[in-house]
């Protein structure tokens, strides 16, 4: 018995809610990045993040254009990333909600300026990086914003496991 592929999609362009299912069926982690700017801090919940080069450190992440975050870290050039553990599920619901209030939104969680950047590092993460912008790239709707790793610091072992994103909803894979 032969298995066949599946008949490839005709030459229509998907649309965007077909996009966003195929998207979704790649698991990603969850960070928080911040940053600060005219001395007010700004949060996000990201998954557009990934490591980019060793020599030099270089690691990405995707920002919408039309947040306050956008403006915020482009202003700033520098930046910190916390890499969520799996009971960080509200924080990472907290900071993706639009239209939260500026002032204030730390808050909610713990944390401490970074050594590097002041920018604030979520105390409960599983890992941190502090970033200087190294460069930024056009992306469509979002700006892809390349920085240059200047600090890091992890969380002892034995660590919980990280919180994951996959098919629109937060899941747990446990520790390691």
């Amino acid at each position: 018995m032969s298995e066949t592929a599946p008949t490839p999609p005709g030459p229509s362009r998907p649309t965007e809610r077909l996009f966003r299912s195929v998207a979704s069926r790649f698991a990603t982690g969850l960070t928080v990045v911040t940053t600060v700017a005219d001395g007010v801090d700004h949060a996000m919940t990201a998954n557009s993040f990934t490591s980019v080069s060793l020599d030099p450190l270089l690691v990405l992440v995707c920002v919408e254009r039309n947040t306050r975050f956008h403006d915020a870290v482009l202003t700033s050039g520098a930046w910190a990333v916390s890499v969520l553990d799996e009971d960080a599920e509200a924080t990472a619901v907290w900071f993706a909600t639009k239209g939260r209030p500026l002032a204030g939104q730390l808050d909610r969680v713990g944390h401490r300026p970074g050594p590097a950047t002041g920018c604030a590092l979520l105390d409960d993460a599983l890992a941190w990086l502090e970033c200087a912008t190294w460069r930024t790239y056009p992306g469509g709707d979002h700006t892809i914003v390349v920085g240059e790793v200047l600090g890091a610091q992890q969380r002892p072992d034995p660590v919980p496991g990280p919180l994951v994103y996959h098919r629109r909803r937060y899941h747990r894979l446990g520790p390691a």
